[in-house]
């Protein structure tokens, strides 16, 4: 294993770890298993990981599952000093309405626990379950307020819809009152977008999760979301699911469809669109320990918006973090990175 500074001059914070209570696990085996909705980037994940008898498979379903002692251990051997928890992908997203509701407020209380049992060592997101708008708004501020979550893990697109539409809004609100981040996490892409992906292998984290949810962001900045709610912090990883590297084009070509009056729902908004990524969106490394796209992101985005993260337990690479402590950052951002920024946005 590679060797971990013990005391690098700073907390190791890593901001999206996955986990899934074994309720949920054999939720997604239901789902499956009698056919009950018509998503085939799901079945392709949950297909393999939930059952698959490959070593990668049954690594990832055992750690997964667990909250307790032997996570922080692997925490340990790695030098990370607090995990971020977020429901894993599709979280509760492909459960039916009243199902989904009770499973993220189940899973939200099951989390908070391990986190009172490990309150140095664990902070967690709530889930919530879009297909509800009200009772997502609802189950967010109990989470916040009685339980301690610190904002709310949305695993992107829910049946095909994304947040861009106003009927979730009461989400963005209840997040902006609360002045708590939304994480969009990646899913598979929907199935009206998914068939090239699938024929190719690509629809996972190899390229369709990232494409998922940098359309997602996108939809939410043109639709106008972010001038209805100017405080709304949203979360994306993966180096920002190559955002940054697009930003002059986005805004470029933002502007002159506006200007063409190409598409009637394509209206002005108060900022570019590379002002709402700057200032209403943070970014992790999740999975991308890579200096070029870290440092990129460093330097587009500002160093404090830019956060460390593992992708636990889909990548658990020692060496990824060894990486990740030699990047050429001032000592002051490498602690932003690392653990300042973290502690700010989730208040740790």
């Amino acid at each position: 294993m590679t060797e971990i500074k013990k005391d690098p001059g700073y907390r190791r914070i890593a901001t999206e770890e996955a986990w899934a209570p074994p309720e949920l696990i054999t939720e997604f085996r239901r789902v499956l298993e009698k056919k009950l909705i018509n998503d085939p980037a799901f079945e392709s994940l949950w297909g393999y990981y939930g059952g698959h008898p490959s070593e990668r498979a049954q690594n990832l379903l055992r750690r997964i599952q667990r909250i307790d002692e032997s996570r922080i251990a692997d925490m340990d051997a790695t030098g990370i000093d607090m995990q971020l928890l977020l429901l894993t992908a599709p979280g509760v997203q492909v459960l039916e309405r009243d199902t989904a509701v009770s499973m993220a407020k189940f899973s939200n209380d099951v989390v908070a626990e391990a986190v009172r049992k490990h309150p140095t060592r664990l902070a967690a997101l709530a889930a919530v379950a879009p297909q509800a708008p009200a009772e997502a708004a609802k189950e967010l501020e109990r989470a916040v307020k009685t339980l301690g979550l610190k904002g709310a893990v949305i695993n992107s697109h829910t049946r095909g819809e994304f947040l861009d539409d106003p009927k979730f809004w009461d989400i963005f609100a209840a997040a902006e009152a609360l002045d708590v981040p939304v994480y969009i996490h990646p899913s598979g892409p929907p199935p009206q977008m998914a068939q090239p992906f699938l024929e190719r292998g690509l629809e996972g984290a190899i390229f369709g999760f990232g494409v998922e949810v940098a359309l997602h962001v996108l939809r939410i900045i043109v639709s106008g979301a972010f001038d209805r709610f100017p405080k709304l912090k949203i979360v994306i990883g993966h180096t920002g699911e190559g955002l940054p590297f697009w930003l002059y084009r986005i805004d470029y070509m933002h502007a002159a469809s506006v200007r063409s009056q190409r598409y009637a729902h394509m209206k002005p908004l108060r900022k570019k669109p590379s002002d709402y990524i700057r200032e209403n969106l943070y970014i992790t490394n999740s999975g991308v320990a890579w200096e070029p796209s870290i440092m990129f992101c460093h330097k587009v985005l500002g160093p404090d918006h830019v956060l460390y993260a593992m992708d636990y337990p889909y990548q658990f690479e020692p060496q990824e973090v060894a990486i990740a402590d030699a990047l050429p950052m001032s000592d002051i951002d490498k602690k932003k990175f690392f653990q300042l920024n973290a502690e700010k946005l989730f208040k740790l």
